[in-house]
């Protein structure tokens, strides 16, 4: 393969312009692939280290804004969901107004848990002594008041997180003593999430799952197409995706690839073929810290890692929104076919080898491992990343 420099200074050109298509096409047609301008190579405490695990929690994870989770997924008044993040359980909600708050689902009083899984309610009651709140996260009603005569209730409703509701997710800083700022964080990728417009799709199904696999490397593998054809040769990515080429950008701490589909080649005999990317390619971004989006023709894979106590061992979270809300069965079986299509080739394809990885991270007795010039994201990601660590990379 012909190897092919990315520039990535200045701004990349919008997710929707044609370029990002003839540069795929030209990938496409030549057999080339934007790439790195060398290996990396990347000690194996990078990924095995507890005390790294630790600080990738406390000082990463804990005080930069994540989507927690998709505003379709809240898509009415008085809805809410229930997510453990990190360990924590949020209570995430949207009042009768509209709006979106993210709340740490543990009773004032004694701890318990206010809310459980997702519905619609615009009160919740403590389990354990009936305490209410307000989806707002007020305190409203306490039984036996008279044993709590001296406590003001507006001093003791659900401890509400930093966030913010836009570019189609509700994102919190997972301190509540921090504060929030969704464009200094996004910086220029902003404008490309807001272009797919993700608050008007339809939001259908997730499911959730542990793996024994650092959570960095689990990430590394939407960020390469090197493995298509060995890991998923016979399912949807290996039959549909050119394997090892792809386009890359960068965005600061964030990226976007373009992995082109196997028919991209005929824009080169068809001049009237629809160039637009969505239609030629997957288009993928990593959202620092951890979370992937994989957008598609018909809609977008939203797969969120965690670390899961252990430097070896993560919870994925792997969500499917449609671009046409389901309107009826129909619709919503198709989605369904679609979606356990995709989760089959992370679970089961994916996630079948990444344990291996895992084990190769905690046994292994090398000192280092080696990222190709092909593996550019994957580059990207481990940079981005030890630069926060203090981590030498050669």
């Amino acid at each position: 393969m012909v190897s092919v420099m990315v520039l990535t200074h200045g701004v990349p050109a919008p997710c929707n312009d044609e370029m990002l298509t003839e540069r795929a096409l030209t990938h496409a047609l030549a057999g080339t692939t934007d790439m790195a301008d060398r290996e990396l190579r990347v000690p194996l405490h990078y990924y095995r280290d507890p005390k790294i695990t630790e600080f990738e929690e406390s000082q990463i994870l804990r005080r930069v804004p994540l989507a927690i989770v998709p505003s379709a997924q809240l898509p009415n008044a008085n809805d809410y969901v229930v997510r453990s993040v990190l360990g924590d359980s949020l209570l995430i909600t949207r009042d009768r107004t509209g709006a979106s708050r993210v709340l740490l689902n543990y009773c004032r009083h004694r701890g318990a848990m206010p809310a459980c899984g997702s519905g619609n309610a615009s009160r919740f009651v403590c389990p354990y002594h009936a305490w209410t709140y307000k989806n707002t996260g007020e305190l409203f009603m306490v039984p036996g008041r008279a044993g709590f005569d001296s406590m003001n209730l507006r001093d003791y409703g659900l401890v509400e997180l930093p966030s913010e509701e836009r570019y189609g997710f509700i994102w919190a800083v997972l301190s509540a003593d921090a504060t929030i700022d969704l464009d200094a964080h996004l910086g220029a990728v902003a404008s490309d999430l807001e272009r797919w417009d993700y608050a008007s799709y339809g939001y259908h199904t997730e499911r959730e799952f542990t793996s024994e696999v650092s959570w960095k490397g689990a990430l590394e593998a939407f960020a390469e197409g090197y493995h298509f054809p060995f890991v998923h040769g016979q399912s949807v990515i290996g039959q549909n995706t050119l394997a090892n080429t792809a386009i890359y950008d960068e965005y600061g701490r964030h990226h976007r690839i373009g992995f082109p589909f196997t028919w991209i080649s005929n824009l080169d005999t068809d001049p009237s073929a629809p160039r637009d990317p969505s239609t030629n390619m997957g288009v993928i971004y990593w959202i620092y810290p951890n979370l992937i989006l994989a957008n598609s023709p018909v809609g977008v894979e939203i797969i969120d890692i965690l670390p899961a106590g252990e430097p070896t061992r993560c919870t994925v979270r792997h969500s499917w929104m449609a671009r046409i809300p389901a309107q009826n069965d129909d619709m919503r079986a198709t989605y369904d076919t679609i979606y356990e299509s995709v989760h089959a080739a992370v679970r089961d394809e994916d996630f079948a080898m990444l344990p291996q990885c895992g084990e190769g991270v905690r046994r292994g007795q090398h000192d280092h491992m080696i990222i190709g010039r092909n593996e550019i994201a994957v580059q990207h990601m481990i940079k981005v990343f030890a630069d926060e660590l203090g981590i030498a990379l050669s």
